[in-house]
């Protein structure tokens, strides 16, 4: 992938995929690269889309800072993939798949606002409250109940088949609540301190918080705490996946497992100093490193090699990224075109929105479906000197919130 660099520190490929981001994205970035905390350039992924305050699928490197938007509201979302031994000849009947996930559902509480009915224990409670005490509401008793549930949204549950013919088990959530109040928190805390040091942003969205302060350490160390818990939120999900899996197909054998996050920032050391690296809507692709990149619930999914490229702070895209907004999707396609590109795939039936604002009253929610997102195999090309394609998977059985 080659390069362009304004003279506002802004770095893109030169690829057609990047006429298509939309203006808005782009603002976002040009703001970025006149950030006073910044460094270096602004790279963009594959899957770049318009997001708050940082474009989704963004990467920036913060000098001695951290950005409460940069890194979003589901702090720590990602993925957790599991290979196993099983041929995928072996669930070829839709009626089987249809019993597997019937049968994950009542394990597994799905969407928004569904958690389970008593809270859930977990040693990395007590260990942050050990060590910190109660800091604002981290955490909650909604935090405990959430824990091991997928939310709505993008998020989902797929089981899957590799191009050999074996199949995996693949899962796409993070926080929960928990990461959007400490992003909430932090951001006020950041505009009230930047407005404090009379600090000239580009956008009052991109406040931020300097790490020599209190409150800058303060949100890391929360930052941490929400991508502990969205990594155990995953795993627990995977075991009653795999358990469920294991019932209805006895000689099932569990292999290489891979838990990644997206949405973080982290202290790396890129070219020749230490910098905060933010992934918004973007995965570490480090050299050697196994990733995972999914495409929308109904197109193909990828295991990844990264290849340490610098040029993107050894990073790369999260997944397909949007072409449709939420509106947009719900507004333009319809349920037949939708039905078409899910054919021969378990999944749950459009439903109409719920609880959301005026413009989508009356409208089925069609916001997540194959045409709604980017085709993933173009995004695959596009970051070809970013990672190395493994494994591509192609779903069998989709479950969302």
């Amino acid at each position: 992938m080659k390069w362009i660099k304004n003279d506002d520190g802004l770095k893109l490929p030169i690829k057609s995929w990047c006429e298509k981001i939309e203006e808005k994205a782009m603002e976002q970035a040009m703001d970025l690269a006149r950030h006073p905390a910044l460094v270096r350039h602004v790279a963009l992924m594959p899957d770049c889309h318009v997001g708050y305050g940082m474009p989704i699928g963004g990467v920036i490197a913060a000098d001695n800072a951290v950005l409460p938007s940069a890194v979003g509201v589901d702090i720590g979302c990602g993925m957790i993939a599991v290979q196993t031994n099983i041929p995928a000849e072996r669930l070829s009947e839709m009626r089987d798949r249809r019993a597997l996930q019937d049968k994950l559902k009542t394990r597994i509480p799905v969407g928004e606002a569904v958690a389970h009915l008593a809270p859930q224990t977990w040693e990395g409670f007590e260990r942050y409250l050990d060590t910190n005490g109660a800091v604002c509401d981290f955490p909650s008793k909604l935090d405990r109940r959430n824990l091991g549930t997928l939310g709505g949204g993008n998020h989902f549950i797929e089981l899957q088949k590799s191009d050999d013919g074996f199949v995996w088990l693949m899962i796409h959530s993070g926080s929960r609540n928990l990461g959007h109040r400490i992003e909430k928190h932090y951001q006020t805390v950041a505009k009230e301190l930047n407005a404090s040091f009379r600090v000239d942003l580009p956008n009052p969205e991109l406040a931020f918080l300097p790490m020599d302060t209190q409150e800058g350490q303060d949100y890391l160390r929360d930052m941490k705490f929400a991508m502990a818990y969205a990594f155990e939120n995953r795993h627990r999900m995977m075991e009653a996946f795999k358990a469920t899996l294991a019932e209805a197909v006895p000689e099932t054998e569990f292999l290489q497992e891979i838990n990644i996050h997206h949405n973080y920032a982290s202290l790396e050391f890129h070219q020749g100093k230490n910098f905060y690296i933010h992934r918004k809507g973007a995965t570490s692709a480090k050299k050697g490193e196994i990733g995972i990149i999914p495409g929308s619930m109904g197109t193909a999914s990828y295991i990844v090699r990264g290849l340490g490229n610098e040029e993107s702070f050894s990073s790369c895209s999260h997944g397909a990224g949007r072409a449709l907004s939420r509106l947009a999707a719900s507004s333009q396609l319809t349920i037949e075109e939708c039905d078409a590109a899910m054919t021969g795939i378990v999944y749950e039936r459009w439903g109409k929105y719920r609880d959301f604002d005026k413009r989508h009253k009356g409208l089925v929610d069609l916001s997540e479906a194959p045409q709604a997102y980017k085709p993933i195999d173009d995004v695959i090309a596009a970051e070809a000197d970013l990672v190395e394609p493994l494994v591509r998977l192609t779903p069998l059985a989709v479950l969302k919130g």
